[in-house]
Formats: C-alpha cells, structure tokens, sequence
C-alpha cells in the first residue's frame, strides 16, 4: 500500500488547524488538544515543508522564529501617532478629567477602563489578514522595525481570522514569571539583572537574534486600532470584541462605567488586585467610549483630550539593614541578600531583600545598620532601591566584599566582564547541597520525601557526595541522620527506586546543567532521543534544535566533556535511570475509566499534584483539559482558593470535585504511575 501524496491543499489545511488550535491556546485559553497531540501536528508541518520547501509562506507556523541575524532596525512611519496619554494621581485629577468631558459634549458619556500594563507600546500591520510588519512606538511618529522579533511571540497571530487590512496598537510585555526566571539565571551565569519586566520586555524586542527574543517568553495585549476600510468599530467596546473576533488578544480585565464613582471603584478593585496579576501593571487607562465623541474631543500636541491614565502609587517602603549574608548557590555562584527590620510591603511582611551581586553592593556604597528604599521587582522579588545616606550613622563602615566562599573557605573567582563572584570548588557542601536539592525537586526528579534538610544531613554524615550516591543508600544509612525512623527510611528508598522510571528530560534537567531548564531539557530529549546521543553531539547539532542556541549548546558541551560528568553519567546509567526518551509521554490507553472524553477544567490551588501535573494526568486518561468554564464543561475539579471559575460553574450546575475527590476518582495505580511520570514546568 503506497503513502498518499500530500497536495499543497493538504498543507494549508494543516496550518490552519495548527493556527486555531494556537488560538486557543494563547489566546482563548482554552486548549482542546494535547500538547503532545500539537507537537504531532506541527512536525508533520515541517516534514511537508522540507519536501516542498516552494509551500512556505511567512504566515506558517514553523516561520515564527527565523534563522537569519538582524544587522539593525529599520525605521517605520506610522499610520497615524502613537500618543502619549495625560496622567491622575488622585481622586482629585480623575474629576477633573470627568468634569471637562462632561462640560464639552452633550448627554451621557460611558468611559471603558482597562489595566494600564507596563510593557512595550507596539504598533503591527495587517494586510489582506496577513501579518507584515510590526513597530516600537519610537517618538510616536516612527518606531524600530521589530517585526522579525514579535513573530516569536506565540499569542499574535500571523494570519487574521478575516481578511482584514489593519494597524492594531498594543502593549508587549513579559510575564511576572518569566521575569522572575530570567533574572534566576541571570544571576546563576554571573550577569547583572533586569531592574523590571518591562526593561526586560524592551531588550527582548531589540534583540538582534529573533531566536534570543523568543526566549524571553513575551506576550502582548491588544487595546487599539487605525479605523480602516475592512475595520471600523464604532466605540472602544466594539473595538475589543472586533480584535477578539480576528483572533487578537484583549485584556479581559476591562469596565465600562458611566460617571466618577464607577470609574474610582474600578480603580481600587483593580489596584488591591494587581500583585496577584501574571502581569505587571502601573495604572488605570480611561478612555471616553464613543469614536464620534473622542474624534469630537480631539488631542492636544501631546495626547488625546478623551483619555488619561491613572498612575498607581508606587511601592515602596523604607527599613534598616541588619546584615548581609552570602549565599552559595548550585553554580557557584554567590549572592548578597540584605538582612532587614520587617517592613510591610505590597501586602506582605518582607524581612530580606535581595542586593544582586558585588558591583551593586558597591554601587549603593551599603553598609550594615544603613537606612534603605526598598520595592518588589516587578512585584515578586524585594530589593534594595537605594541607601538614604543622610540617615547614615558616623560610626558605620563600608561592607567587607568575602574573598572566600563562606561555606568551604575556596578563594572566590569573579571572571572578565561578569558582575558574580563565584566559588569554583566542586566539592563546596553549599553547592552539593544546592544540587542534589535540585535534582530531588518536585520540577526535576520528584524524590517525594527528599527535602534540604535531610540533604543537608546526609552530606554531614558523608553519606552523599553527588547525585548518584543517592541510588546507593540504604535504609540504614538514612536512619543516621537525625529525625529519621525505619519507617521514614524505607519510604525515602522508595522514592528514590522510584525515581529511576522518569523520563529522559526529568533526569538531564536535573543534573541541573546551567542554562538546560525544564523546557530545553524537554526539546533535547526529543530530539535526541537518550543520553549517549546529545553527549555525543556537535555543537551545531545541539544548537540547531529550535528553542536551544548556542549558549546553551556551549554548556552543554562543557558538561559533557568533562570527566567527572562522564563518570557522573555512567554510574547513573549503572543504577538504572531511564537514559533513553522512549517512556516519555507514555499514554494509559484504556477507554474504561470515568475520565475518557470528558471535558475539565481544574482552578485553585492543589496539594497532591501542581495544575500541570494533574492536567497531565487528566489528558492521559483521555479526558480534555481547558481553561476556562463553560456549558461544554463536565466536571469541575476545585483546589483551595477557588474564584471565579468555581462560581461561574456552581451558576451552571456544573459537576465540582475537590482535590480529595479527584484522588479517589483514580486508581492507586494511576496515582503512583502518573506522580512519578508527569511534573510541572514552572
């Protein structure tokens, strides 16, 4: 029986269900298929158009990262200005902005109010629905041309859903998360940190390399339009829905009111809301909701006459350095962190704050009992802003800078052009205990049990020296350290058995390899196939992976050529753990479970499982997993801390479980198969 012949109506209709199931994904929310179901479809994409390399078209889904280096930014006129907005910082100023619309037109006016997100204005031309061209704001008149850098983002869509000719205005951003990941690893590699997600946002969009700026992980919302021909709304309201219908992204987060009061209560829902946003906001955008009233107000030479953003405070707080302490983490690398009298903070009691590296102790010029502005970090991490010298006492004295690392006494390193000093000693207890922690870590190997503590007791006792030492404890062994009874031991041991089933990319992120997280642990594993092969392999072959590049393949490359990791590898392989891809993925086949073909959608916040792992779980048994609650919806399964999502259900009559239920809704079997085999990505 011959293969059919795949016709070029055949790829069009791949892409197009790649580019809706894409859709609903980033934008709706609401997968409907797999993630391994998606990464079928799309490789069966790129084989089509390896064979037929006169099919691809630049709105392809496997065109949103290209291969070629940008050599610089070409400037780009704007169809019309990108204004700046006026700004409130009170009650007060919110008023006066009311009172002179209302004094300038005639009867009622309805305002829509939306999060003020802070991030990147862009402006991205659509032609015929197609996706040609996107821009900085610049000056309002012109901006960079960053076309090539905003296709990574997965959420814009490079064909329309009509056919539409258009410029849409937005606000690219990077998520709270993504910004807390990078700065992670920033520090891990010895670089100096993004101040905020926005700054961080703005480098991604001016990377020279789109492969660099797709790591970045940015999103963007939608808010405004150039009215054309084929697009032409008639208020601000009808605007969102008009993107949402082509398959742009909105911020849902959005209002309309119709006098001061609604607008202010708007205002001090969202600003009691905004730390636990995924995304960093600094205000309220309110704008008149009628087009024919807003083209009636007009703009002054700066900004539109019907629209204002209201500032939010910012968050800062003043305290007392106590002390600085140096930490050693799983690279080597070693971080300053103030000490600090506890201060209330954007709604938590913050006790210490991060000082980043030695060239910003020094920056600051701190030294300890000094008086210190702190904030969060793109409202996650505390720092220290600044030292308020003229509080200063005379007595105090500049910070002594370690010259050796604190925990082994090995003379710190601090390399050419980079701001981390760094401990280079590979038997430092800080760093062992860093790593072999990580690699017990629920998002790695999952050693249920196997916290720091017992880590830390078992490096006391001499009994680990690395990662592979764990598969050779006893229960015996475990029983030395303190606290530690027969029964505690012998569910320790099995955990650790248990550990050596997981998949491929759980252990090769383990190893806690820099730069290799969860996400490229996953993409090499795939790709490669086991151990062997990616040691194996060139630095071309490594960095040729999409998702991958050449600082990661460096790194890996160093790892894999050193000795100690080689025989690292070979003892592990020895004691069993999984060193092939072939179990990542495993599916329960069976139809006969209450699960298969129901349509699910889990909220709040789990003990036994992470969201991501009890989706994977779900998805496996053949259910369908989505975001959001609808008449579609089957069953609801509620963690702790439910919101919206679980009242919307309750309104529809909708099936709720808890977490306890859920459990007892599957085998013992699955439970144990599925904990140990799925695993989070945050």
């Amino acid at each position: 029986m011959t293969e059919k012949k795949v016709s070029f109506a055949d790829l069009q209709a791949l892409r197009k269900q790649l580019n809706e199931y894409a859709y609903q994904y980033y934008v709706l929310d609401q997968p409907s298929i797999s993630d391994s179901q998606y990464d079928q479809l799309y490789r069966q994409l790129e084989l089509i158009e390896m064979e037929h390399p006169e099919w691809i078209s630049p709105d392809s889904p496997t065109q949103r990262v290209g291969d070629q280096m940008l050599t610089g930014f070409q400037k780009v006129r704007h169809a019309q200005p990108l204004y700046s907005l006026g700004n409130a910082f009170n009650e007060q100023d919110m008023a006066d902005f009311v009172n002179r619309i209302l004094n300038q037109v005639q009867g009622p006016v309805s305002f829509i109010c939306e999060c003020k997100i802070d991030g990147l204005s862009v402006a991205l031309t659509y032609e015929e629905g197609q996706f040609v061209r996107g821009a900085t704001r610049g000056n309002g008149q012109e901006g960079e041309d960053v076309t090539s850098n905003l296709r990574t983002i997965k959420a814009l869509p490079l064909r329309l859903r009509r056919p539409v000719s258009v410029e849409v205005r937005g606000e690219c951003y990077m998520p709270k998360s993504s910004f807390l990941a990078l700065n992670e690893q920033r520090e891990a590699d010895g670089l100096p940190v993004l101040a905020n997600p926005r700054n961080a946002a703005a480098g991604g969009l001016r990377q020279l390399d789109p492969k660099a700026s797709a790591q970045r992980n940015l999103n963007l919302f939608l808010y405004g339009a150039v009215v054309s021909e084929s697009f032409h709304p008639h208020s601000q309201e009808e605007l969102f829905r008009e993107l949402e219908a082509v398959g742009l992204r909105t911020n849902p987060l959005r209002r309309e009111c119709h006098n001061l009061a609604e607008i202010m209560a708007y205002i001090e829902e969202i600003n009691e809301k905004r730390h636990d946003l995924p995304y960093e906001i600094d205000g309220v955008v309110v704008k008149v909701n009628d087009f024919a009233l807003q083209e009636q107000l007009g703009f002054t030479v700066k900004a539109p006459r019907w629209a204002i953003a209201y500032k939010f405070l910012a968050q800062v707080e003043e305290t007392q350095v106590l002390d600085v302490e140096w930490t050693v983490g799983r690279t080597g690398v070693v971080t300053p962190t103030a000490v600090m009298q506890p201060v209330q903070l954007a709604g938590t009691v913050v006790k210490r704050a991060s000082l980043h590296n030695v060239d910003y102790v020094k920056s600051l010029d701190l030294r300890i009992g000094d008086w210190v502005t702190i904030h969060k970090a793109g409202d996650i991490i505390p720092e220290v802003t600044s030292v308020l010298t003229e509080r200063r006492a005379e007595e105090t004295k500049t910070l002594a800078i370690p010259q050796h690392c604190p925990e082994c006494q090995a003379p710190l390193v601090q390399e050419e052009g980079q701001v981390a000093i760094r401990c280079e000693n590979p038997l430092c207890p800080a760093q062992q205990l860093a790593q072999i922690s990580h690699f017990a870590s629920r998002a790695a190997m999952n050693i249920v049990g196997l916290g720091p503590q017992i880590i830390k007791g078992l490096l006391e006792q001499d009994l680990i020296h690395n990662v592979a030492d764990l598969y050779d404890l006893t229960s015996q062994d475990l029983m030395k350290v303190d606290k530690i009874k027969e029964k505690s031991a012998q569910k320790l041991i099995q955990a650790i058995e248990a550990s050596k089933k997981n998949p491929l990319d759980y252990l090769l992120f383990g190893l806690g390899i820099r730069h290799v997280g969860a996400k490229a642990a996953r993409l090499l594993a795939q790709r490669f196939g086991s151990m062997e092969a990616l040691a194996q392999a060139s630095l071309d072959e490594m960095a040729s992976v999409e998702g991958i590049g050449l600082t990661i393949s460096q790194s890996l490359r160093m790892f894999f050529d050193r000795a100690d990791s080689q025989e690292l590898l070979q003892r592990l392989a020895q004691q069993g753990l999984t060193m092939t891809s072939e179990s990542m993925g495993e599916k329960i086949e069976s139809k006969d479970n209450q699960w298969y073909g129901k349509t699910v959608v889990l909220t709040g916040t789990m003990e036994h499982y992470t969201r991501s792992q009890a989706k994977q779980i779900l998805e496996n048994l053949g259910a369908n997993v989505t975001g959001s609650v609808s008449a579609k919806t089957d069953v609801l399964i509620a963690g702790s801390e439910a919101g919206s999502k679980l009242s919307k259900a309750q309104a529809l009559g909708i099936q709720i479980m808890d977490e306890a239920q859920f459990l007892s809704s599957l085998s013992d079997k699955t439970v144990d198969d599925e904990k140990e085999s799925e695993r989070s990505d945050e």
